[in-house]
């Protein structure tokens, strides 16, 4: 039995000093470390997994950039048709309670050249990490603009922060509610425009508005690598037609069976692997896995498409094969 190291990062124990409302069923959650001293750093985009009291591990993105009081801001949307993290999360966790979380890791980073105008496209809870985004682009006197949208005002978290926000003459943030009058409604190939060398689009919210948002860019010419998303959830997947497959260890030649109704994470875990996994839905990028022969079968919302075509990495908690055998860097 082969036992690999796990990359996930160092649990930390935070103590939950408030509870907010930050829209109509959203609450924002202030995370301190429970000892003296600051929590890891990081820049925006990032998200912390956090270990749902009772329930599963989540995802949530950090809202605010780091100030003077170590903390991490979270909001989290009650959502009913969720597989229940959020619900156990608002239902039982008050202001006073500890919780088990990870560091910040961050898989949707702004683009690092200064000179680059970002449009960032919120829809929804979507706004957690666009948010801290254009905090920090303001912050860095960066060009940028902002369409931030939902179904009405009091279901939109920031929208006073937002309105209050001093953001200089290089950014512009545009709201855009479905109960609102037709001319502030969102004209995405408008506000996307035209493909540009310094030009980076960001877009976080709902799969349904996200895949609109990138499918616009597309057709307006937009290549893959100034596109950059970030999914909360992956819709459901017909595995009616799975079947088994093989996995080889390319350091050692063990072969280790999938079976029909099995993800391969799992076959991974039964065998002694010590694989990372986070979010469970090829969503996260935590479980990457490098692939050194054979097709996968991708199922994840992480990778792009080119990234997809190379097939020399998978995403072992929901991704298949579809050769009899797939060989991995383990």
């Amino acid at each position: 039995m082969n036992n690999q190291s796990s990359p996930l990062d160092t649990l930390l124990q935070v103590k939950v000093i408030a509870r907010t409302w930050l829209a109509d069923d959203i609450s924002g959650f202030d995370l301190s470390p429970l000892s003296d001293g600051n929590l890891p750093a990081f820049e925006a985009g990032a998200h912390i997994d956090l270990h749902v009291p009772g329930g599963p591990v989540r995802q949530y993105s950090l809202y605010d950039l780091p100030g003077e009081s170590p903390r991490y801001r979270i909001g989290v949307l009650r959502d009913p048709q969720s597989r229940g993290g959020s619900v156990k999360l608002l239902d039982n966790v008050q202001a006073g309670d500890t919780l088990t979380i990870s560091a910040p890791r961050n898989h949707f980073a702004l683009h690092d050249d200064q000179k680059d105008r970002s449009i960032l496209f919120a829809g929804g809870i979507g706004i957690t990490p666009i948010f801290c985004m254009a905090q920090q682009l303001a912050r860095e006197h960066r060009p940028f603009e902002m369409h931030y949208c939902g179904r009405t005002l009091s279901r939109m978290a920031f929208i006073e922060r937002l309105q209050q926000a001093q953001f200089d003459e290089k950014s512009q943030v545009h709201m855009h509610v479905d109960d609102g009058a037709p001319d502030q409604q969102l004209d995405a190939r408008s506000a996307i425009g035209a493909p540009s060398s310094d030009k980076h689009l960001y877009v976080c919210g709902p799969t349904g508005f996200m895949d609109h948002i990138l499918q616009t860019a597309r057709e307006l010419g937009w290549d893959e690598a100034h596109l950059h998303r970030e999914y909360f959830a992956a819709a459901p997947i017909d595995s009616s037609g799975d079947e088994r497959f093989e996995i080889e260890i390319g350091s050692s030649g063990q072969v280790i069976e999938v079976h029909a109704d099995q993800s391969a994470a799992q076959a991974l875990l039964d065998a002694g692997f010590d694989l990372p996994l986070s979010c469970e839905q090829g969503v996260c990028g935590t479980c990457m896995t490098k692939v050194l022969a054979g097709e996968p079968d991708h199922r994840d919302l992480y990778l792009t498409d080119d990234e997809r075509a190379r097939n020399d990495t998978f995403m072992p908690c929901c991704s298949r094969a579809k050769t009899s055998r797939l060989v991995l860097d383990l």
